[in-house]
C-alpha cells in the first residue's frame, strides 16, 4: 500500500521539475546548516532513483483516468470495507504505514483503475454468483495428492482403486511440501480459498468420494472429500454479497497477459510522448510489458 503512496509522491514532484531541472534552476527547496539542496540537484536524484517508473506509472494512470471513471462514492465504499476489516486499529495502521486517509484514497483510486482496465469485457453468469453464495454456506474438510503430470496422477489413481492406502500415498508422491508429510490433509476449508479447479471439483463431491486427477496451474491433484458441515454464521442475503462475489469472480477470470496487453495497447493509443531525454524508451516494448506499481 505505501510504495504505491510514495511513488505518486515522487512522480509529483518529478513533474514538478521537469521543466526547470534541465535549466540548471537553482531555487533552493531546502536549506540546512551544511549547505542548501536546490531543485536541479532533487530532480537530478529523482531521475536517478526510479525517475523512469515512477513517470511511466503516471502516465499510465493519466491515460487509465481518461479512459474510465472512478468514482468518490466507490472509493468511499472501498475504504468503508478497509476500515471494517482493520477495525479500531485503523489509525494506528495508517501511522505505521506512513499514510494519511487522503493517500489511501488516492491509493484505492488507482487500484479501482487497473481494475476497471484489466477486467473490461469479463462476464460472470448469475448462476455462477448464485453458486458461490451457496457454497459459502458450507465447509469441506479434504485431503489430496498433488503430482507434476498426469501419468503419475493416473497411476495413484490406480493404486487408490486398489486399496493401497491415501495417506501413505501422500507422503510418497505429493509434491504439495506442506501436506505431504501429513497424508495430504488440508483440514477444512471455505469457498475461495483453493483454486477454481480444486474448489470446482471438492464442492461437487461426496464425503469419502475420491476423485479422478484434477488439473490446476500447480499440477494434478487427487481430492478426498472427508467431511461437509454447514456453517452456523449469517453471511447474509445474496443481493447484499452479490458485487463481491462478482469481483471475486472476475478476478479469477484474469489473464495476466491478457490485462498488461490490454494496458499496453491503452499507452500506444494514447501516443505517448516523452520530453525528458533520458526517459525516451520507457515505453518502448519491452518497458511496457512490466507490470505497474
Amino acid at each position: 500500500m505505501k510504495k504505491v503512496i510514495v511513488a505518486a509522491s515522487l512522480t509529483v514532484g518529478l513533474l514538478g521539475l521537469t521543466a526547470c531541472g534541465s535549466k540548471g534552476d537553482s531555487e533552493v527547496v531546502a536549506k540546512t546548516n551544511a549547505g542548501d539542496v536546490t531543485k536541479e540537484e532533487f530532480y537530478e536524484a529523482l531521475k536517478e532513483n526510479n525517475g523512469g517508473e515512477v513517470l511511466r506509472e503516471l502516465v499510465t494512470f493519466k491515460i487509465l483516468e481518461d479512459k474510465y471513471e472512478v468514482t468518490d462514492k466507490q472509493i468511499d465504499e472501498e475504504l468503508d470495507k478497509i476500515k471494517e476489516q482493520v477495525g479500531d486499529e485503523y489509525e494506528e495502521v495508517l501511522k505505521m504505514q506512513g499514510l494519511t486517509e487522503e493517500d489511501l484514497k488516492q491509493d484505492i483510486r488507482k487500484s479501482l483503475l487497473q481494475e476497471a482496465a484489466i477486467t473490461e469485457g469479463i462476464e460472470v453468469p448469475d448462476e455462477e454468483i448464485e453458486t458461490y453464495f451457496d457454497r459459502m454456506k458450507t465447509e469441506i474438510e479434504a485431503r489430496h495428492i498433488l503430482v507434476e503430470d498426469e501419468e503419475t496422477a493416473k497411476e495413484v489413481k490406480e493404486k487408490l482403486d486398489k486399496g493401497e492406502d491415501f495417506a501413505k500415498l501422500a507422503k510418497e508422491y505429493s509434491t504439495d511440501e506442506g501436506t505431504a508429510a501429513n497424508g495430504g490433509e488440508l483440514g477444512f476449508f471455505s469457498v475461495g480459498t483453493m483454486v477454481p479447479e480444486f474448489e470446482d471439483k471438492a464442492f461437487a463431491m461426496k464425503v469419502d468420494e475420491i476423485s479422478d486427477p484434477v488439473q490446476s496451474s500447480y499440477g494434478y491433484h487427487i481430492i478426498e472429500v472427508m467431511d461437509k458441515k454447514e456453517l452456523d454464521e449469517d453471511i447474509g442475503t445474496l443481493e447484499e454479497n452479490k458485487e463481491d462475489i462478482r469481483r471475486k469472480l472476475v478476478e479469477r477470470k484474469i489473464d495476466p497477459q491478457e490485462a498488461m496487453e490490454r494496458i499496453n495497447k491503452l499507452i500506444k493509443d494514447s501516443k505517448v510522448d516523452i520530453k525528458v531525454e533520458e526517459f525516451k524508451d520507457i515505453f518502448d516494448e519491452d518497458a511496457q510489458m512490466q507490470p505497474m506499481g
